[in-house]
């Protein structure tokens, strides 16, 4: 069975605009990406602390998912006391 679909002149029209439209959308993520990871790269340098620890504190600030994060963290921390390793 063929996937072929022929598109209206108006669906065509839509098609453009949306792939238009996501294009800049993405070019625009490149930029603000690159330059927050500038960014976070001269300020870890500065602050000494790595650059990906501080990509994940911005991460799990933008997710408010730092209780959850901390609820794991401990949990593994028990797990690795249990067994004999500590961090």
């Amino acid at each position: 069975m063929s996937n072929s679909r022929i598109f209206s002149g108006a669906e065509q029209a839509k098609l453009t605009q949306v792939i238009n439209e996501g294009m800049q959308v993405m070019m625009e993520i490149e930029t603000l990406t690159g330059g927050l990871n500038d960014t976070v790269k001269a300020i870890a340098e500065e602050m000494d602390i790595k650059p990906n620890v501080l990509k994940k504190a911005i991460r799990l600030a933008h997710k408010s998912e730092f209780g959850r994060e901390q609820q794991d963290h401990e949990l593994l921390e028990t797990i690795l006391t249990s067994v004999g390793k500590t961090l």
